[in-house]
């Protein structure tokens, strides 16, 4: 594996801090596999993360929004020992699952069924932000011209 230095991108930019912590904290995490995911482009500016949680009910998840990251955690209650396992294949083992979020990145809701936990997430750009087209007024002299 590489090891990446930061250090230039801190010292000859200003204001970029945030991606350079995402690029830090992504490119030094430890790459889990569980739960799996998929992250899909719903629309134009709306996106579906879709976690598979077998085995976890609505209360044993909770879904965070913190720092600007989605934080996703499942710690299942502990059961009984009255079952007698002869093939255990269901994980359901404590997780936390974070993603970072883009700016203007909302999360507008979370849902669960059939195994599934899908959080809607919706990219809202501001108005001040949005491209406009800025008139040009015309200068008195080249309107008396066009009258002559």
């Amino acid at each position: 594996m590489r090891n990446f230095d930061l250090t230039p991108l801190y010292r000859a930019s200003v204001g970029f801090d945030r991606m350079a912590d995402v690029l830090d904290r992504t490119l030094s995490a430890d790459i889990a596999s569980y739960p799996p995911y998929n992250i899909e482009k719903t629309g134009e500016n709306a996106y579906r993360i879709s976690i598979a949680v077998a085995g976890f009910g609505v209360d044993d998840l909770n879904v965070e929004v913190k720092e600007g990251a989605v934080i996703v955690s499942g710690r299942k209650a502990p059961e009984d020992d009255s079952r007698s396992y002869l093939h255990r294949g269901i994980a359901t083992r404590a997780f936390e699952r974070r993603f970072t979020l883009a700016d203007h990145v909302r999360v507008a809701g979370a849902s669960h069924e059939d195994g599934m936990l899908n959080i809607d997430l919706v990219r809202e750009v501001p108005e001040a932000l949005k491209p406009r087209r800025i008139e040009i007024a015309r200068s008195v002299k080249s309107v008396e011209k066009l009258d002559a």
